[in-house]
């Protein structure tokens, strides 16, 4: 899943306490593998109401709009956070006065809830009535060291899990909450918050993680301990596996939906890697360009067989992935798969002994004319690998220097885009750099992908 977060500055209301009937229980500390000091990041409390907890579809998000009219004088709020669901169909937004929810297709606003104060992170559960929230901005709702669990159906808080140290992002299944810190992830039971697994990682600001969501167990993907590494936790089979994806430090990777593919790229922002995540090898290698670029997004198709990318260099890109076939489909295999073509022979090679050795010389497979007269050298293998390189297969144009997230659209071959630029948020719907795209690309032709669907969220709220 993907998520763009807006950096927040330090709490400035200590005092400012959601309003809880939750029952306060005692955590059993759980240690990782190896970690033997106790971390100033590690968790000080945690409260859930057991009796209120009710995990259910939520109907607003199927059937009714909730909005606030704001007045006519009240500015706009401030966008800080944007984050599609799990599977795509809807995306949450943060502000510095509550959070929405809206739909991706058709395009509409579901609910928002206003509380005249910022909320950092929404991280939603599919469509049910739970979701994970965290204050931010420069006045919060809540501490960015909680995680307040949010039952929309109450219209309030349930639960929260505190830190001593902010949250950067939370992550949800139907059976896990996990929660990430600056160096250290927590992985918690969902319906007793029971904390389950601590993960030391190396610096990580941008609160990178992903989980599969997938039927069975979970496999969660995290910064590793050492730059430009990632670390794999299976949890059926208790399973760590350490890639070293690249020599920069890691930028931003994602998950397949089944937890069985990772993709990868790094601060460079040139390559992306796609890793089989039970063993770690590398299946497949693709160029988004030769500039460097920070990567802002990644996000696999549903069936696998499509990888988007979206960078600061205002360029979405589709690539083909050919990692479902079973083998990586690398030049050496290729070229051990196919019948090597055998050296042409003179037709008279029959009187060969008899004939001069000319009529039944071996000539060459290939040939490539030069200007005569020039003196070249020849090797093999040795141009750059730019040049082998798996370039995408579609593109789409946008304003360079925006920040843009990425995700498959539900209908066949389309994409959405939603950019963030930090400026404002429209009253009825959103303003993400005033942009919602839908597109469809081409999986024959490619080339650049069509528009099938743009809001500019600065236009009268009656257009939608």
């Amino acid at each position: 899943m993907t998520t763009v977060s807006s950096p927040s500055p330090p709490w400035l209301n200590p005092d400012s306490t959601p309003a809880s009937d939750s029952a306060s229980t005692s955590p059993s500390h759980h240690r990782d593998r190896g970690d033997d000091a106790e971390s100033l990041d590690s968790f000080s409390s945690m409260t859930l109401n057991s009796e209120d907890f009710n995990l259910n579809p939520n109907p607003n998000l199927n059937i009714q709009t909730h909005t606030t009219s704001p007045s006519a004088t009240t500015p706009p709020p401030s966008l800080l956070h944007l984050s599609f669901n799990q599977d795509h169909a809807c995306f949450a937004v943060g502000t510095d006065r509550g959070f929405l929810i809206l739909n991706c297709d058709p395009f509409r606003e579901i609910f928002r809830r206003d509380f005249d104060r910022g909320v950092a992170v929404v991280e939603m559960l599919f469509r049910c009535n739970i979701l994970a929230l965290v204050g931010g901005g420069p006045d919060p709702q809540y501490p960015p060291n909680k995680v307040m669990i949010w039952d929309d159906h109450q219209g309030r808080c349930i639960g929260e899990l505190s830190f001593r140290s902010d949250v950067r992002s939370v992550r949800l299944r139907r059976d896990r909450i996990v929660v990430v810190l600056e160096q250290k992830i927590f992985v918690y039971n969902f319906v007793d918050l029971k904390l389950m697994h601590q993960i030391e990682t190396f610096a990580n600001p941008k609160g990178l993680c992903a989980v599969s969501q997938g039927a069975g167990s979970m496999v969660l993907v995290c910064p590793g301990l050492q730059k430009g590494q990632v670390r794999i936790e299976h949890y059926a089979s208790k399973r760590t596996k350490f890639v070293m994806a690249h020599d920069s430090r890691i930028a931003c990777f994602a998950l397949t939906q089944d937890g069985s593919l990772l993709a990868t790229a790094s601060s460079k922002g040139t390559l992306v890697r796609i890793f089989n995540t039970v063993d770690g090898t590398l299946r497949q290698e693709v160029r988004r360009g030769a500039d460097r670029a920070e990567i802002y997004s990644l996000a696999f198709s549903s069936n696998a067989e499509w990888l988007a990318v979206s960078s600061d260099k205002g360029t979405v890109h589709v690539f083909g992935l050919k990692v479902n076939s079973g083998v990586k489909d690398t030049p050496t295999r290729i070229a051990s798969n196919v019948s090597r073509p055998t050296s042409p022979s003179s037709s008279l090679s029959l009187f060969k002994g008899v004939l001069p050795k000319y009529f039944s010389s071996e000539w060459s497979v290939a040939q490539f004319r030069l200007v005569e007269g020039t003196q070249y050298i020849v090797a093999f293998g040795v141009l750059p690998k730019y040049f082998s390189s798996e370039w995408s297969v579609a593109q789409f144009r946008l304003v360079e220097g925006t920040q843009y997230i990425v995700a498959f659209g539900h209908q066949k071959n389309t994409v959405v885009i939603l950019g963030m630029d930090g400026r404002s948020l429209d009253y009825l719907l959103c303003c993400f750099d005033n942009s919602f795209y839908r597109c469809q690309f081409d999986p024959v032709n490619g080339g650049e992908m069509s528009q099938l669907e743009y809001h500019n969220c600065l236009k009268p709220p009656s257009v939608f």
